[in-house]
């Protein structure tokens, strides 16, 4: 059977976040796009865990439902899950951390939040900011229940994650120390993929996972994980990860990273987006204003890698770069994602069959009376990868044409560097 799991979302609870991201509303769109279990989302926060309680009931181990749902026809599992913010000096550096936790039942739950209650302000935010460390967060999630899981979470990000060039680690041993062994898998974020993740050996025994981050009910399976299990429960989900089992663990589903909105080095008030090599040569300032650029994934990547790019290890998990149906939709219809007449489009279409099964699996003739020739024509470009992408940068998403070209950059200063 195969299961497709989204675990990194956030509920309304969150800054910055739609506040359609209810537990409903969340299980109608996983339905829609297919997607067998979701993660709640900020479990930490005590009315958003009050509602947890409230309209959840137990399906299989580990694993919720809403309730009086339980026995229909496919309805989305939830999996507890949370995202925390770690702030706190180290090496003589500020480290800014973000560490997803999976938990398999509310008493596990119970804990983490009464340990993190007793340490900061945890109803400020869906997302609360401790300024103890990465390594203690882990030894609480690990105290709450041997079942329970952290991963370190968008490990690449510049600001906030593992890995980030502005405040991250070098190694998870360096960040974890002697409660590294417990870092099973790492999230992947939107402006990396696998293909970059293995270039570091040290992260060959590290099961890589990807996840939408959802803010809103659209953006919920931009990226995801694919498992094949006739036992659909959290236990289950969390060997595959531990033992990195590849004969479970199909594939990812990701965001073409070029796409991802810290991809490459640039500063966006310039408008200056540039490769590694160039801002090595530029001595990592805009040329334009002589600010500091923000260095993105690939030179964080590249600057940590000992393995040439291309050359993935064995039996490392594949990985399918897809585009959100929505995005497609608009450019088949030449207007803008969220338009009346993309969301109607989309609509009819995922009511006759999910988003996934549309994107994945539907051959090209199908996908044609179902959708018109020119959407499956789309589709399977996007399949083969045969597309032009403008790279994201600084915080801006990089920008996606499946007919044409994407239009090239023009920094607001004297004279144009660094375009891909």
């Amino acid at each position: 059977m195969r299961i497709i799991a989204d675990l990194h979302v956030h509920s309304k609870y969150s800054r910055a976040t739609s506040r359609d991201m209810t537990l409903p509303v969340i299980a109608s769109w996983a339905a829609r796009k297919g997607i067998a279990v979701v993660g709640t989302g900020d479990f930490t926060h005590p009315a958003h865990f009050a509602s947890i309680q409230e309209l959840l009931e137990p399906a299989e181990p580990g694993l919720f439902v809403l309730k009086g749902k339980k026995d229909k026809t496919s309805p989305a599992r939830f999996m507890l899950t949370a995202e925390v913010s770690n702030i706190y000096s180290h090496g003589g550096r500020t480290r800014k951390i973000h560490s997803l936790i999976f938990a398999p039942a509310f008493e596990a739950v119970k804990k983490m939040n009464a340990a993190l209650a007793r340490l900061g302000n945890v109803a400020s935010d869906g997302m609360p900011i401790f300024g103890f460390s990465s390594q203690d967060l882990l030894k609480i999630v690990l105290d709450s229940d041997p079942a329970s899981m952290l991963v370190p979470a968008h490990a690449w990000t510049p600001w906030f994650s593992i890995f980030g060039s502005k405040s991250g680690f070098d190694s998870i041993e360096e960040c974890y120390g002697g409660l590294s062994a417990n870092i099973f898998a790492i999230e992947t974020g939107l402006s990396s993929d696998p293909a970059m993740n293995r270039r570091m050996t040290g992260l060959d025994d590290i099961t890589l996972l990807s996840n939408s981050d959802a803010h809103s009910p659209s953006k919920l399976g931009r990226e995801a994980n694919v498992f094949d299990s006739e036992n659909m429960d959290y236990y289950e989900l969390m060997r595959i990860i531990r033992e990195r089992d590849k004969g479970k663990f199909l594939f990812t589903v990701e965001f073409y990273p070029q796409e991802g909105k810290y991809y490459a080095d640039g500063h966006r008030n310039c408008g200056v987006c540039m490769t590694p090599t160039e801002t090595r040569k530029s001595g990592g300032v805009c040329p334009v204003c002589g600010g500091l650029l923000t260095v993105g994934v690939l030179n964080r990547v590249e600057e940590l890698a000992d393995r040439p790019a291309g050359n993935m290890p064995q039996g490392a998990v594949p990985a399918r770069c897809l585009v959100p149906l929505t995005e497609i939709l608009a450019e088949v219809l030449g207007v803008n994602a969220n338009s009346v007449k993309v969301k109607r489009e989309y609509q009819r279409l995922t009511n006759e069959a999910r988003e996934f099964t549309i994107l994945l699996d539907i051959e090209e003739k199908e996908i044609a009376k179902l959708a018109g020739e020119r959407t499956a024509e789309a589709i399977m470009k996007v399949r083969n990868g045969e597309l032009s992408i403008t790279p994201g940068f600084d915080g801006e998403f990089g920008k996606i044409k499946i007919f044409g070209k994407t239009p090239e950059l023009t920094p607001k200063g004297p004279r144009q560097i660094g375009l891909f």
